[in-house]
């Protein structure tokens, strides 16, 4: 007569191996959960420095939009103005100021050149009616400065 044993439950090994497993993906996930949100929080100040960037671009067609000669043309190239809203509409101001305590941001006009076939150069004819639009957004985050910019052309499409 033979007796065969049979085992019913289990046991402590098996319980300690599965929680040991259990643990480690656990602390694996949580690991990657802490880099993601991480990631995603140095990473939010860039993306705002980026929109407002675009926004300052905006606002500068807007002065373009609402009159050439009167927002534009008095501007002196080569230097750094900033944008100001007065309710209405978008003015540029040599007041330096922050955007949420935080952001910087500047534009800077400069002059545009044609050459004999009319495209943009770096020397040849000055063209009164287009330049070059630079909008910055500077910003600190963890000690580092940060600047994002954004160049394009401007012209004086309306003729006003």
């Amino acid at each position: 007569m033979t007796y065969s044993k049979t085992y019913k439950g289990i046991t402590i090994v098996e319980v300690l191996v599965g929680a040991s497993i259990f643990l480690v993906v656990l602390l694996g996930l949580s690991s990657a959960l802490n880099i993601i949100i991480q990631a995603s929080l140095a990473n939010t100040p860039k993306i705002q420095g980026t929109l407002l960037a675009e926004e300052g671009l905006e606002a500068v067609r807007v002065m373009r939009d609402n009159g050439w000669t009167a927002n534009i043309q008095p501007l002196a190239s080569n230097t750094n103005y900033f944008l100001t809203f007065n309710g209405a509409t978008f003015k540029s101001t040599t007041t330096p100021s922050y955007i949420d305590g935080t952001f910087y941001r500047t534009f800077r006009l400069s002059d545009v050149y044609r050459n004999s076939s009319q495209d943009i150069s770096g020397s040849g004819t000055l063209d009164p009616k287009t330049k070059l639009v630079t909008v910055s957004v500077s910003w600190s985050f963890h000690g580092a400065t940060t600047t994002e910019s954004i160049p394009t052309y401007l012209t004086n499409i309306f003729n006003n």
